[in-house]
């Protein structure tokens, strides 16, 4: 008897020591992501812009994000009301993301992104700036 009370004892014990560990794991700060242009540069007209989600302190990239915002502008040149349409397409490489946008001016663009990454809390936010050459 006194053995199935000790045996009790000690699997409760454990489930509390399983729950309060898995209460304090330490979780990723979403600020520990970042999207990174894969080119600086694109060509004016039908042009595919690439950006790479990088979890920072270990550089790996991160698959399966949901971008639930993005926008293509000229605010860097000073016309922030020209924008154009941005479309995603598929993406052959782990945690690189691809958009498709016709690119009509010469000059720099901003692509704004917001993002949700699996089993974070928050949302990945960034604005990049892209060169359109002729």
């Amino acid at each position: 008897m006194k053995s199935f009370r000790y045996a009790r004892a000690f699997w409760a014990a454990l489930v509390g020591v399983a729950l309060i560990g898995s209460a304090t794991l330490a979780r990723a700060d979403i600020k520990d992501y970042e999207f990174q242009l894969v080119d600086q540069t694109v060509k004016m007209g039908d042009a595919i812009v690439s950006v790479r989600l990088v979890h920072k302190p270990d550089g790996k990239p991160v698959s399966d994000a949901v971008i639930f915002a993005k926008r293509l502008d000229m605010a860097p040149d000073g016309m922030e009301t020209m924008m154009t349409k941005i479309e995603p397409m598929p993406s052959t490489e782990a945690g690189v993301y691809r958009f498709k946008a016709a690119v009509t001016m010469e000059g720099s663009w901003r692509l704004s992104l917001a993002a949700k990454v699996q089993g974070e809390t928050g949302t990945v936010e960034s604005k990049l700036i892209i060169k359109a050459q002729q």
